[in-house]
């Protein structure tokens, strides 16, 4: 059972948008504050992006602020993240997950591959 699924990513060139989108069960989702991941090749998994189980408090990683908005959609059990003025240092993975993360839940993301 799927339990979240991402989905949005792409190949784009540098300056373009991308908006991924985490589809939850209702069970992991409702209650729990989430957050988006990121992987690129040879490098650990980091921390992009965190929103409160409200919505209303969110944190960013140091490399994309002003660029990134994380939100959610409790109604939908969905979590989006908009990608603006796209680098290639943001080509990676990029999974959701609750956050604190759950080793459980970790699935195969989605791949954001930024050209130059």
């Amino acid at each position: 059972q799927v339990q979240l699924d991402e989905s949005g990513g792409g190949l784009v060139q540098a300056g373009e948008s991308l908006r991924l989108s985490c589809a939850a069960s209702r069970r992991i989702f409702s209650v729990n504050a989430m957050a988006w991941y990121r992987q690129a090749p040879g490098k650990q998994r980091e921390l992009v992006a965190s929103i409160s189980s409200s919505g209303g408090s969110t944190n960013y990683a140091d490399a994309v602020k002003g660029r990134f908005t994380i939100s959610r959609d409790n109604t939908k059990n969905t979590l989006y993240l908009q990608m603006n003025n796209l680098k290639p240092e943001d080509t990676a993975v990029y999974d959701c997950n609750q956050w604190p993360p759950a080793a459980i839940y970790w699935g195969q993301g989605t791949q954001v591959t930024v050209s130059s």
